[in-house]
């Protein structure tokens, strides 16, 4: 089974998938618009709360331990303590969170869209091979073939895929 003789498919430059078969050469259908799940503006605000949430918690065991001083009761120092520390932990922790997040939410992002144009490859294929051994004009020896190849390249990706996961 030559899998240019089964379907093309081409990649646009904005992320969406145009498939175009064997029989339908002269016809492009309209590029599949496809929405990736991971948003970069999501992962940076959750990034921003994280980092104000643990510079809180933060300040308040700095206001708490600076209230246990007998000399300072009464005083407005242990708030201003706690804030200080606050303050001073989410300047040092937030661009590094930042520039993490980013990374990670570009390699997460990439992830996803390599993923949904596998699959969406995987549905054409086996579409076109589902085609092909509807069709009463192709030879029973092709049909299985063909489904065997298919199979088999399922199973060796699966196969690929879990020896990569169990090296990590």
């Amino acid at each position: 089974m030559k899998v240019s003789g089964i379907g093309l498919v081409n990649y646009s430059s904005n992320s969406g998938l145009k498939k175009s078969f064997k029989a339908d050469e002269n016809k492009q259908s309209p590029a599949v618009n496809y929405e990736n799940p991971i948003s970069r503006k999501t992962e940076r605000n959750l990034a921003v709360l994280g980092a104000i949430g643990g510079s809180a918690v933060i300040g308040a065991v700095a206001g708490g331990l600076v209230s246990c001083i007998p000399a300072v009761k009464g005083l407005k120092i242990p708030v201003l303590s706690g804030v200080g520390a606050a303050i001073i932990t989410l300047a040092l922790t937030l661009p590094s969170k930042l520039y993490h997040t980013a990374i990670k939410a570009f390699a997460r992002e990439k992830e996803m869209d390599i993923y949904s144009r596998d699959n969406a490859l995987k549905a054409n294929l086996t579409e076109e091979v589902h085609k092909e051994v509807l069709n009463p004009e192709v030879s029973l020896d092709k049909k299985l073939d063909d489904n065997l190849k298919l199979q088999t390249a399922n199973r060796s990706a699966a196969l690929l895929f879990n020896t990569m996961n169990s090296a990590n």
